[in-house]
């Protein structure tokens, strides 16, 4: 009996490969990373592009269309045929660039979701040999020196800049901003002891984190992160139930058939539950996940509340 439902479960999974080969056969897919490369979400699309050309069975591209904080990149996948061969592998600024632009370059309803590829939490740092201590000693000096302390990030419509704001607003804070072009020239001035406090991709902090040269005082997800397991929360230090995410996801243009979503879909998660792929993922500061269009849909509208509310209560405004 175990031997027949092996073989049913197989037939059915090289029956649904097949379906996807002839969805794409002669097509080439290309994702689109609305940012530049080199970053975490190139990185990681490159690492699904690669395993879907296989799954797939087609030529699967990465095409780099950044600029306006990626709505550029948005705008083209959005203005795209909705056939499936498009697809915008987008980020948390998705969620927060409504809020700071007067007028978006496309519809709200023009993308569709197909799946949370993977959550990346935050690591607030400090210079190596700060006298902060941890998250607590920071809230302690910033209540104890009012407009004293000063953040860094990469740009207003940032994780980086939001995750910081949304702190010192759960907690009455006031600390100054000091916006940088981009997450690397920020770190380098926290370490150097320029900048008093950021925070980080746990990525790109991780390695100056372990040379000591950065303090990492704690975690932006509910849960610890398994590249830094020894670091707490933020939650469970000083604020319960703060948590800020630099997500990434998959979107198509709306108006994508249902065969072909559910096809590219399948793809898509199978990738995501490979070990390789699911290692790669880790080793790069992030959780992978894989889920529904409808629950990446749900995701999208609780952060698109979380960080208007930010964004309006801070009066933030575009870099």
């Amino acid at each position: 009996m175990k031997k027949l439902v092996r073989s049913l479960f197989a037939a059915c999974a090289l029956v649904a490969s097949l379906a996807a080969h002839a969805q794409f056969a002669d097509k080439t897919v290309t994702i689109v990373v609305p940012y530049a490369p080199g970053g975490a979400a190139d990185a990681l699309a490159r690492v699904l592009a690669q395993r879907l050309a296989t799954k797939l069975g087609t030529s699967v591209i990465v095409d780099n269309r950044a600029g306006a904080s990626g709505t550029i990149g948005e705008s083209y996948v959005a203005k795209s045929k909705p056939d499936g061969t498009t697809v915008l592998y987008d980020a948390t600024p998705y969620s927060i660039n409504p809020h700071l632009f007067p007028k978006m370059p496309y519809a709200a309803d023009a993308l569709q979701p197909l799946t949370l590829v993977a959550l990346a939490p935050n690591v607030l740092i400090v210079k190596g040999d700060s006298p902060i201590k941890d998250v607590k000693d920071l809230v302690a000096r910033a209540k104890a020196q009012p407009g004293k302390l000063n953040y860094a990030s990469g740009g207003s419509g940032t994780v980086q800049r939001l995750a910081a704001e949304l702190l010192r607003q759960r907690l009455d804070l006031d600390m100054v901003h000091v916006g940088y072009k981009s997450g690397g020239p920020a770190i380098v001035d926290v370490t150097g002891g320029q900048v008093d406090f950021m925070f980080a991709t746990v990525a790109a902090a991780s390695p100056l984190v372990e040379s000591g040269k950065l303090r990492a005082l704690a975690v932006s997800s509910p849960e610890r992160s398994k590249r830094l397991p020894h670091v707490p929360t933020v939650a469970e230090t000083v604020l319960p139930g703060y948590e800020a995410y630099e997500w990434h996801g998959l979107l198509l243009p709306a108006g994508v058939p249902a065969a072909t979503v559910a096809a590219l879909h399948k793809a898509v998660v199978e990738v995501m539950a490979e070990n390789e792929v699911k290692q790669r993922f880790v080793e790069m500061g992030t959780q992978p996940v894989g889920s529904t269009p409808a629950e990446f849909g749900t995701f999208l509208k609780k952060e698109d509340a979380k960080w208007a509310e930010v964004v309006k209560k801070g009066g933030i405004k575009l870099d």
